[in-house]
């Protein structure tokens, strides 16, 4: 499995970037939250969500909702007085997909629940035979130039099958320029597991690692971005005793340099997601 485990370096010194978990608290009241950014927005009748016309829905998050997305929120600790909001907008009227809509972010100031900027990314709860599974925030310290620092929005899918399971998170970075909400980094794997087993014991099942690196060098004023994937793999057996043996394989490092070209950051095809 690519488990994520961003690092940031700066010159020789190198920190931890742990992903900061987003919580459903740091939404505060939700429902102000979605009037203030979707004044035409229908409250439904249990206050649970909104509808927006013609059959948008926009799920609160709230203790004990079975909704399947709800709002997502995280202070945003490189300026605690914003609030970092992600909107899950699903079309209630979808067809064969498990859910089919987009994401909305939202950069809120905190005291005035006032939307400073937002941007519209088309798509990314559209899912099928891979499901979406969950969407978080990754607030941590990604400075990119002087004056740059960028957040994270983490999507994790899974196939669930006995034979060939299937799991991926994807990394997309966002930043704030000026008055403008942009993506920078558009579709990196950073963590996923796959395997081709029979169910029981034999087959080959893959992980990996990806670590993250600012490095010194720029282009275009911004620090390329190092990627260092860790792939390790299984071939169990059953032994001559009917015991399931593992069999592991040597560990392979790949390095990846990403650079940015004045817009965003090129991201290696070994590392993208799919469709992109």
């Amino acid at each position: 499995m690519r488990i994520v485990l961003p690092v940031l370096l700066f010159g020789a010194a190198l920190a931890s970037l742990s992903p900061a978990k987003a919580a459903a608290g740091d939404c505060g009241d939700a429902a102000a939250l979605v009037q203030q950014a979707y004044p035409k927005a229908r409250k439904s009748a249990d206050g649970t969500s909104f509808t927006l016309e013609p059959h948008t829905s926009i799920a609160l998050t709230l203790p004990g909702s079975d909704a399947p997305f709800g709002l997502v929120c995280k202070i945003w600790p490189a300026d605690v007085d914003l609030l970092l909001v992600a909107v899950p907008l699903i079309d209630s009227a979808n067809g064969d997909h498990l859910h089919v809509g987009d994401i909305e972010l939202l950069v809120v100031d905190r005291n005035t629940l006032r939307v400073r900027q937002r941007l519209l990314q088309p798509g990314l709860m559209t899912d099928d035979a891979i499901v979406i599974e969950k969407v978080d925030f990754d607030t941590g310290r990604y400075a990119l130039a002087p004056g740059v620092t960028a957040f994270g929005l983490s999507i994790e899918l899974a196939h669930h099958s006995l034979t060939a399971p299937f799991t991926e998170t994807d990394l997309r970075l966002y930043a704030l320029t000026g008055d403008t909400l942009r993506v920078v980094l558009d579709g990196l794997v950073v963590a996923g597991s796959g395997a081709d087993s029979d169910g029981s014991c034999a087959g080959y099942f893959h992980s990996s690692q990806v670590s993250l690196a600012m490095s010194p060098a720029r282009h275009h004023g911004y620090h390329d971005i190092i990627a260092v994937e860790r792939t390790d793999t299984d071939n169990p057996s059953p032994d001559q005793n009917g015991e399931c043996r593992s069999h592991p394989g040597k560990p392979v490092k790949r390095t990846y340099r990403m650079r940015y070209d004045g817009s965003r950051y090129a991201v290696p095809a070994a590392l993208r997601v799919m469709g992109l």
